[in-house]
């Protein structure tokens, strides 16, 4: 399925043209490229190394890509849905911010005036709260895939 007639993917052409220069072109071919069986799981793994920086950093592209990821992730026919869904309990994570006191967790994440999209990360969860919620009340995602804690950091993002 391409992204004709995929509400998910509406506005993904735009992504890398809109206030994300820093966005790899190739984005929204490995967005639509995770709604195709046969090569979800490649677009998946590639999407994440074109989005993370490091597996403790966030690119400057993530906060661009987002809201795609979180309606690909709340779509049950996503081949790679539960892979999304890890993905996204990743990104909420890291999107907290990093307390000001915490002198280690600073030199580890790096400060958020140095990396703000973690504040951007955090204005999509909130804009898209909705979605979160409807992902966390989700009976059809199989028992333990979002556990407690991370439930909860998942929904401590996506409060304004």
């Amino acid at each position: 399925m391409g992204r004709v007639g995929q509400p998910a993917l509406r506005g993904c052409d735009d992504i890398a043209r809109a206030d994300f220069p820093e966005c790899p072109a190739g984005v929204p071919a490995l967005l639509c490229g995770l709604l195709d069986p046969v090569a979800a799981r490649e677009a998946e793994r590639v999407l994440w190394i074109v989005l993370m920086d490091s597996p403790f950093s966030m690119g400057p592209a993530l906060p661009a890509a987002l809201p795609f990821l979180l309606r690909l992730a709340a779509d049950p026919a996503v081949p790679v849905r539960a892979g999304l869904i890890d993905f996204l309990l990743v990104v909420a994570e890291l999107s907290h911010p990093v307390d000001g006191s915490g002198e280690q967790a600073i030199r580890f994440l790096g400060s958020d005036r140095d990396h703000p999209e973690r504040a951007l990360c955090r204005g999509v969860f909130a804009e898209h709260a909705d979605l979160v919620r409807g992902l966390l009340d989700d009976r059809t995602l199989p028992d333990g895939l979002i556990p407690p804690d991370e439930r909860t950091s998942l929904l401590t993002v996506a409060t304004p």
